[in-house]
């Protein structure tokens, strides 16, 4: 067991696996991106290749503005159920922001910052989430990957 199934609060901050589950808090946070307009929203799951979260939401922003937006609506979204991110990133250059919720990061790159860090390419061997549209609502759903 990995220490962040083994913290249950940090302080006053709820784990993503107090909320239901992890799947939840992270369809909320796709959500939240999705409706701000997020670009390219990928969901890789790295609990097999990495020791500290289970999975990275991967989006991208035009503008600076908009990278800003897409993290305040995923902080309010989830704030909203009581899930407070550990520690946030890169907000005032807005570049890359970068939120810890433990259980799952969420990656808000600008276009020229995201394909120059290429998350999806060093974390090739992780498995890709995909989304899948069903009615209004976005669901996520796992898929393996060859």
């Amino acid at each position: 067991m990995r220490w962040p199934s083994i913290l249950k609060s940090y302080g006053s901050i709820k784990m993503a696996s107090e909320w239901n589950s992890t799947g939840s808090a992270l369809r909320a946070a796709f959500e939240a991106a999705e409706e701000k307009k997020a670009l390219d929203i990928t969901v890789l799951d790295v609990k097999e290749a990495a020791c500290f979260t289970d999975h990275f939401l991967i989006c991208t922003g035009t503008s600076s503005r908009q990278i800003q937006t897409i993290c305040d609506e995923v902080e309010r979204r989830l704030g909203l159920v009581g899930l407070r991110p550990l520690h946030v990133e890169g907000y005032n250059h807005a570049e890359w922001i970068l939120m810890d919720y433990v259980d799952f990061v969420v990656h808000i790159f600008s276009e020229r910052a995201r394909s120059f860090y290429d998350l999806e390419r060093l974390w090739r061997n992780a498995r890709r989430v995909n989304r899948e549209q069903r009615g209004s609502r976005a669901q996520v759903a796992e898929t393996g990957q060859d």
